[in-house]
């Protein structure tokens, strides 16, 4: 199985999908992150502002931001070779990529609950927690923003 690599500019948080002005690219990210994982695609998520390091540990991205500068985030990497930069990849080039058709598991978007409304529900991409795993979501003004939890 392929391995994707996703080193994303500075967000609030693991995923980008929280706070009150949630990018809608974010979240139909996150849910193809889910999708794509769910049929088994290993997906690792950098993210500027939280794992500096990793960036500056590939070459192939390092290269890339000295050249292009934070332009080009985000950055998709297959098997560690560049696919794509300066935007998220869609669902149906992601399963072009890996060989999974859209009619698999999860084959249409899934509302994620934001840390904005929906308090108490589950969200389906974790915002404040680690490795994307789902919690509770918080009211608005709680969530790794730069608020007091």
């Amino acid at each position: 199985m392929q391995k994707v690599q996703v080193f994303d500019p500075a967000l609030c948080c693991s995923s980008g999908v929280c706070g009150t002005d949630v990018d809608q690219a974010l979240v139909n990210f996150s849910a193809d992150v889910d999708w794509a994982r769910h049929n088994g695609v290993p997906i690792e998520r950098f993210n500027l502002a939280q794992q500096p390091m990793a960036f500056a540990e590939h070459e192939a991205v390092k290269d890339l931001l000295q050249r292009v500068g934070e332009a080009a985030l985000p950055i998709t990497l297959i098997d560690g070779q560049v696919v794509l930069s300066g935007s998220y990849p869609q669902r149906e080039t992601l399963a072009g990529w890996l060989n999974i058709p859209l009619t698999s598991t999860l084959s249409t978007h899934q509302p994620i609950a934001s840390h904005a409304g929906d308090i108490g529900q589950k969200a389906t991409t974790g915002c404040c927690g680690h490795d994307n795993k789902a919690e509770t979501a918080k009211p608005a003004g709680s969530c790794c923003c730069g608020n007091a939890t």
